[in-house]
C-alpha cells in the first residue's frame, strides 16, 4: 500500500486521505492549501492515536517533530484528544 491516496476511519467516519489529497488545515480559520499526507498530520497515525487527533494541519498549525502534534493536542496534559 502505497500513501498517495487511502481510506481512514478518524471520528466514526471514513475519509480519504494522502498526500494526492488536496485539503484545507482543520485549525478553525485558517484557509492555508495543504494535503493530507502524513507531512501535515497530528501524531503518528491516521485516523487519530494516543499521540495526536489524527487531523491536517499546515505549518503554522503543527508543532514539535515525531510526532507533530496540533496545539490542541500538545497543550492537552491528559494526552491528544
Amino acid at each position: 500500500m502505497g500513501y498517495a491516496q487511502y481510506e481512514i476511519t478518524r471520528n466514526g467516519q471514513t475519509i480519504t486521505a494522502g498526500y494526492t489529497v488536496p485539503t484545507t488545515c482543520e485549525e478553525p480559520d485558517c484557509t492555508e492549501a495543504i494535503d493530507r499526507g502524513l507531512a501535515h498530520l497530528c501524531g503518528e497515525q491516521p485516523g487519530g492515536d494516543e499521540h495526536g487527533c489524527g487531523g491536517y494541519y499546515c505549518g503554522q498549525h503543527l508543532y514539535g517533530f515525531d510526532p507533530s502534534r496540533c496545539k490542541r493536542c500538545l497543550d492537552d496534559t491528559k494526552g491528544p484528544r
